[in-house]
């Protein structure tokens, strides 16, 4: 109790805590408004210089001066912070000035300063500094941050890993405001690996590479798992657990989050203390292992961050000094600001801080509350997952509308193989160059590796792992009322049983009104659902994230197109609308956005129209669909049918004639109208190019009442189709924030040009459209309520 007390009370330990929101509050405000951060900066700057001089100016109580220095420090740190935004401002503006309008052709070169890791659409991103920007003959030499995805196999022959100067090849576009990324690339056309890591991150790099290959020799899925758990390395980790992870709230684990880098230091410091060595040499011996080990699973930024974090907590915890700790923090919070401004925006540093926050400031009174019901070592093991899960919690809402409810249990459960098998895995990786050894090393970190996996896979297999939440930032606030509620009523307050009495009867009553709330709130994405959608829908566009899956239905009966990037959100949708069966599954084509959520309807499908499958691995899933009694065909122009009292036909791919027959320009594109739908097209991925032979062909309608745009609103749109078609309503499904800058402005104008309502799943969410007397008419989740086209 005197620890917490005085972490609590003491100014020592509590005065750089406005000093580190002052100067997080600057780096918000600066790269939100970048354009202002010089303005800012000198105001900034010349307050601070007034405040000494004011502090130089008579005598002043001590507690004056004190607080006069909190202000000068203050004003000159978040000073700091705009000045190094506003230096940043003319390199940034200057790559926003290059003419990118179009989806015009661009080079860019550059360094990669992240490893390339595996996106849920299967494809890699990673972050890099640009050097130089070629778009047509215009080249533009540059220094400044971008943000890169690219199709694996889209990349050339060489190590493309933190270090390795690159040319990614395709198209550019403004990144979103406050990303430190100034540009997003795609590159459509290729990454060419010029040079590999030099030097150490080469050396590094490749004993990465050596421990993935020597761990796939072993059963799945620990052999994938274990090089994330023991250097970060997630290349190897199948959908199905990098799924179950997040349900079961361990992804921190391959990460290389501050858990990671907390192991490393805590095992550090206790071999040196098995040696004998005095707590100073303890410290130092677990810093350089820290420093060891950032150079090792890459010195990115994310690892940085996350080393340092694991620094203030660890070794506030190991040097007995919870309050000097919160001073710690502050001061690492303020100098990774005033270094990298854009860390204030990024949700990771956000969830670094608050987790060392937490283990700092709430897992002590947690324990000591837990203690009144459960053996004090028991509590111990629970207090610091269920600290950082209330501290975390509500801002992971805001990327993915669910709670993991049995979070703090897997942790429990996995956290003691996780030491071992990122300590053993680690000394795996080091061992490369003696590959008996190696190879000991690797089996035996196999086998917490897999009880982690199984673990995860265990607790994501239970009863509502994933519990549904209120989105955005009411869900944020909710989440953030019920934690703090069930801190106080677990924790002790300090002032006495009668005050803490009182104090757990409020929280009680707050807590009982909050999980009304949300229980309300899941209810209608359960079954209230239905009661809260248009009854009467013919055509629904699912919130699915950055993929498609479209319902059309007439007379009860129903088809789904395409089924989004993972079960889950498929899943919410269907429950949502009050479906079970799907009578017409048409799978446009087989890349991962559209396919990858299969799991939520394989079993409940009579037919399937597929397009042309291009590898095995398409055609095994057409052959899991056939197993589970669909029947299958595959889809061409001229193939049609009936849906309740609607007709469909499928225009695209032609059977012959064409070079368009995999991949987005193979995409089924169907259309249907009558029996309550309108009549409809939807685009699938297809390319302009592909758009273009789509058009010559003859065999499209003069107009369309409603079209799904081509691949979530990309550039690569053929405008004259869109114009013919004239679509009185345009459906862009699309993912919140995704990588690709979808949909695209020179989209969006061109749709607009002809005056289609738009009706986009990222700003919408679930979109309805029913046909009466009067026209289409839009219902949208959120946003505007309504509107006719």
């Amino acid at each position: 109790m005197t620890t917490y007390t005085a972490m609590r009370t003491s100014g020592r330990d509590t005065r750089l805590v406005p000093i580190a929101v002052a100067t997080w509050a600057t780096s918000l405000t600066a790269i939100f408004a970048p354009q202002a951060a010089g303005w800012l900066a000198a105001s900034l700057w010349a307050g601070a210089i007034g405040g000494l001089a004011w502090a130089a100016h008579g005598d002043r109580t001590r507690a004056g001066r004190g607080a006069l220095i909190v202000l000068v420090l203050s004003l000159a740190l978040s000073a700091a912070v705009a000045s190094h935004v506003a230096m940043a401002q003319p390199a940034r503006e200057a790559a926003l000035g290059v003419s990118l309008a179009g989806g015009r052709a661009v080079d860019v070169r550059a360094v990669v300063t992240t490893k390339a890791e595996h996106g849920p659409n299967g494809r890699l991103r990673f972050d890099a500094d640009a050097s130089s920007i070629v778009v047509g003959s215009e080249r533009v030499s540059l220094a400044v941050p971008v943000s890169i995805s690219v199709a694996a196999h889209d990349v050339t022959d060489g190590v493309l890993d933190l270090g390795s100067e690159i040319i990614a090849r395709g198209t550019a576009a403004a990144a979103d405001d406050g990303d430190r990324a100034v540009l997003l690339v795609f590159a459509s056309r290729g990454v060419e690996v010029v040079r590999g890591p030099p030097g150490v991150l080469g050396l590094t790099s490749a004993l990465r590479g050596d421990l993935v290959q020597g761990a796939s020799v072993l059963p799945q899925p620990g052999a994938g798992l274990l090089p994330g758990l023991a250097v970060g390395d997630t290349r190897a980790v199948e959908p199905a657990l990098d799924d179950a992870m997040k349900a079961s709230s361990l992804t921190h684990l391959t990460a290389v989050s501050g858990a990671n880098c907390a192991i490393v230091v805590g095992f550090a410091f206790a071999a040196a203390a098995a040696c004998g060595a005095r707590r100073g040499v303890r410290v130092g011996v677990a810093v350089v292992a820290l420093g060891g080990f950032v150079i090792l699973v890459t010195p990115e930024p994310s690892v940085l961050r996350a080393a340092a974090m694991a620094a203030v907590g660890m070794l506030a915890v190991l040097l007995g000094r919870t309050g000097a700790g919160l001073a710690v923090l502050c001061a690492a919070v303020i100098v990774l600001l005033v270094s990298d401004p854009w860390l204030g925006g990024s949700l990771g540093f956000c969830l670094s801080v608050l987790a060392t926050g937490a283990l700092l400031l709430l897992a002590p009174p947690l324990a000591r509350g837990l203690t009144r019901w459960m053996p004090r070592a028991i509590a111990l093991a629970l207090s610091v997952p269920l600290a950082a899960q209330l501290a975390c919690g509500p801002l992971i809402v805001l990327v993915s509308p669910t709670v993991p409810l049995y979070g703090v249990l897997a942790n429990i459960v996995a956290g003691p193989a996780a030491p071992v098998a990122t300590i053993v895995g680690l000394l795996a990786c080091l061992a490369a160059p003696i590959p008996w050894a190696a190879a000991l090393l690797t089996a035996l970190a196999w086998l917490p590796s897999a009880w982690i996996a199984a673990t995860a896979n265990a607790v994501a297999g239970l009863p509502e792992a994933l519990l549904p939440w209120v989105d955005g930032w009411p869900g944020v606030a909710l989440l953030a009322a019920l934690g703090g509620a069930l801190a106080l009523v677990i924790a002790p307050s300090g002032r006495g049983p009668r005050a803490d009495a009182v104090i757990r009867w409020i929280a009680g009553i707050a807590l009982a009104t909050t999980v009304g709330v949300v229980c309300g709130a899941v209810a209608l994405r359960g079954v209230a659902g239905p009661l809260t959608v248009p009854s009467d829908w013919s055509i629904a566009a699912c919130d699915v994230g950055q993929g498609d899956a479209v319902l059309l239905r007439s007379e009860g009966v129903v088809a789904l197109i395409d089924t989004g990037p993972v079960p889950a959100p498929l899943t919410a949708c269907l429950s949502r609308v009050g479906l079970g069966r799907i009578h017409l599954l048409v799978l446009t084509h087989f890349d991962l956005d559209h396919v990858g959520g299969l799991d939520a309807v394989v079993g409940r499908v009579d037919t399937v129209v597929h397009g042309p499958p291009a590898s095995a691995e398409d055609r095994a899933i057409v052959a899991a669909l056939h197993a589970a009694g669909a029947r299958t065909v595959e889809g061409h122009a001229g193939l049609g049918g009936r849906l309740g009292a609607a007709s469909w036909q499928i225009e695209w791919p032609r059977a012959i004639g064409h070079s368009f027959r995999e991949g987005n320009d193979g995409s089924v594109v169907l259309g249907i109208e009558g029996g309550g739908i309108p009549h409809t097209l939807l685009l699938g991925d297809l390319s302009a190019a592909a758009q273009r032979a789509l058009r010559g062909d003859g065999g499209l309608a003069d107009s369309y009442e409603v079209v799904k745009i081509a691949h979530h609103g990309s550039a690569d749109q053929d405008a004259t189709l869109y114009e013919e078609l004239a679509p009185a309503v345009a459906l862009v499904t699309v993912g919140v924030d995704n990588d690709y800058g979808h949909p695209r402005k020179e989209t969006l104008d061109i749709l607009g040009s002809i005056g289609a309502v738009i009706a986009r799943t990222d700003r919408h969410g679930l979109i309805t459209l029913t046909m009466d007397d009067r026209g289409v008419e839009v219902w949208r989740e959120r946003g505007s309520v309504d509107g006719r086209g």
